[in-house]
C-alpha cells in the first residue's frame, strides 16, 4: 500500500458503494469525512470524523468547513488526496483539493458538469454535439422552444442525477406535467441550481454511458455501459450491460467527443461518468458528471473488464496513472427490480446463481417495511437487483430477463 492518506467527503449507501470503499483502501489509506459515525465502513477505513457535510440552512456541501477539518487532518497525517462519489459533493470535493494543493477535479470543472446548463455551455462553445437546448423559467418560455425544436422534447432539471426528474414530452399536453416534475425535483436538490428548467431536443437513438479516467489532463475510457431505461415518459435506468471488448470503445468519433467534451468543461485528474445518446447525425453528448458512475455500473464494468474503479479512484486522487489494463471477461449486465406498485416492501424472494445459467448474483436493496414510490411520485425505487454473465449483449440480456421473472416480491400497497 502507498504512504500517505487519501481523504473521503461522503461515503455513500452501502448496496450501492461500499465496494468501492474496499478496493480503494487497498491502494490508499483512507479517512472518511462524513455526517455520521462510521459502521459498516469500519472495516475500510483509518478514521473518520464527523462533520457536518451540508449547511443545515442552506442545504448545501459547507465547503469552508469541510476545508477547514481537511486542514486539521493534515496538520497530524500526510494527506495526499482527496475524492467522492457522491454528487452533492464534487464541487466541495474540488474546493477541499484546491486548498490543500492536491490534485483532483478543478471547481471550475466541477462546477461546469454539477450545472448542466453550464456543460451545455461550454460544449456549444467547444462545438462538439449536443441536443439542440433552452434554459427556461416559464411554462410559456418550454412551450416556445418545443414548439422551434419540435415535439418530442426532453424537459430536465440543471442540477440532479440518476435521471431524477427528467421527462419526455411527446406534444404539447404532455409538456405541462413534464415541465412541473422537472421544475419540482430542481427544489429538492441543490438550492444553487433552483428554479428553471432545461428543454432538450429528444434524440432517438441509443444511450451509453462511460466511466473514464482524467490524468493530467489526457482522457481515456474503460467502462463503457448500454443503458436500459423504463417508467416512460420518464428515464428511470433499469439496467445497463458491460461488454469488455464493446466496439465504441475505441470508436474513433466517441472518443474524439468524449476526449474534447472533458477539456472543454475544463476537468483535469479524476474519474467522470458520462452520457453519449445517437441519434441520426451521430454521437451527441447528454451530459459529463465529475464522478464514478452510479447504479453499480462501475462494479459492473470491474466483473466485465477486471479494472478495479476503487483502485482507479483511489490512484487519481493523488496524481497516479491508474492500470486501465482490460483482461476481457465477457459481457456482464444488472437489471433493477422495482415494485409492481408503490407500497411498503414485505419480503422477498431471489434466485441463486446456478438456478439460472449465467447468474453472477441477487441481491436485495432495500429491507422489509421499505416505502418505494415509483415515478414520478419517486424515483430509484429498486428493492433488489440481478447480475449476469454471457458471451453476447442478447445473450446476457436474456439472462437477465430470466433472472428477473424468478424474482418474487411482497408490496403493501396502502403502506404509507
Amino acid at each position: 500500500m502507498e504512504s500517505g492518506t487519501v481523504l473521503i467527503l461522503g461515503s455513500g449507501g452501502r448496496p450501492y458503494r461500499e465496494y468501492l470503499l474496499a478496493s480503494a483502501c487497498q491502494r490508499r489509506r483512507l479517512w472518511l469525512l462524513d455526517a455520521a459515525p462510521p459502521t459498516w465502513q469500519t472495516p475500510y477505513i483509518d478514521g473518520a470524523t464527523v462533520v457536518e457535510l451540508l449547511d443545515r440552512d442552506r442545504i448545501i456541501p459547507d465547503q469552508d468547513l469541510l476545508i477547514k477539518t481537511a486542514r486539521q487532518l493534515a496538520d497530524d497525517r500526510p494527506v495526499v488526496g482527496v475524492f467522492t462519489y457522491d454528487e452533492t459533493m464534487v464541487i466541495a470535493a474540488a474546493h477541499v483539493a484546491e486548498a490543500l494543493d492536491l490534485p483532483g477535479m478543478s471547481v471550475d470543472g466541477a462546477d461546469s458538469c454539477r450545472n448542466k446548463h453550464r456543460t451545455r455551455m461550454a460544449l456549444t462553445a467547444a462545438g462538439l454535439p449536443q441536443p439542440r437546448f433552452a434554459y427556461v423559467m416559464t411554462l410559456a418560455e418550454a412551450t416556445a422552444v418545443a414548439g422551434d425544436f419540435g415535439y418530442p422534447v426532453v424537459v430536465k432539471p440543471r442540477g440532479a442525477g440518476a435521471s431524477i426528474g427528467v421527462v419526455k414530452a411527446s406534444g404539447p399536453g404532455e409538456l405541462g406535467p413534464a415541465f412541473t416534475v422537472a421544475e419540482t425535483a430542481t427544489h429538492e436538490g441543490a438550492p444553487a441550481y433552483e428554479g428553471g428548467v432545461l428543454v432538450e431536443e429528444f434524440l432517438d437513438g441509443h444511450e451509453i454511458s462511460i466511466d473514464g479516467a482524467m490524468h493530467r489532463g489526457g482522457y481515456t475510457p474503460f467502462v463503457l455501459a448500454r443503458k436500459t431505461s423504463g417508467f416512460p415518459p420518464y428515464f428511470e435506468e433499469v439496467g445497463h450491460t458491460v461488454a469488455a471488448s464493446d466496439p465504441l470503445l475505441s470508436d474513433p468519433e466517441v472518443c474524439r467527443i468524449l476526449s474534447e467534451a472533458h477539456r472543454a468543461v475544463g476537468l483535469r485528474d479524476g474519474i467522470t461518468h458520462a452520457e453519449i445518446r445517437f441519434n441520426a447525425r451521430g454521437p451527441a453528448v447528454i451530459e459529463i458528471n465529475a464522478r464514478l458512475g452510479g447504479d453499480l455500473i462501475p462494479y459492473v464494468g470491474k466483473l466485465a473488464t477486471g479494472i478495479d474503479p476503487g483502485h482507479v479512484a483511489a490512484d487519481l486522487a493523488v496524481g497516479s496513472a491508474p492500470d486501465l489494463t482490460n483482461t476481457d471477461g465477457g459481457v456482464v449486465g444488472i437489471r433493477f427490480c422495482y415494485p409492481p406498485v408503490d407500497g411498503r416492501i414485505k419480503g422477498m424472494r431471489l434466485p441463486a446463481p446456478g438456478d439460472v445459467p449465467g447468474l453472477v448474483e441477487a441481491k436485495p436493496l432495500v429491507g422489509p417495511g421499505t416505502l418505494l414510490r415509483l415515478p414520478p411520485r419517486g424515483f430509484i425505487a429498486r428493492y433488489a437487483y440481478v447480475i449476469c454473465r454471457a458471451d453476447s449483449h442478447e445473450a446476457c440480456d436474456a439472462a437477465l430477463d430470466e433472472a428477473i421473472a424468478r424474482v418474487e416480491v411482497d408490496v403493501d400497497p396502502a403502506g404509507d
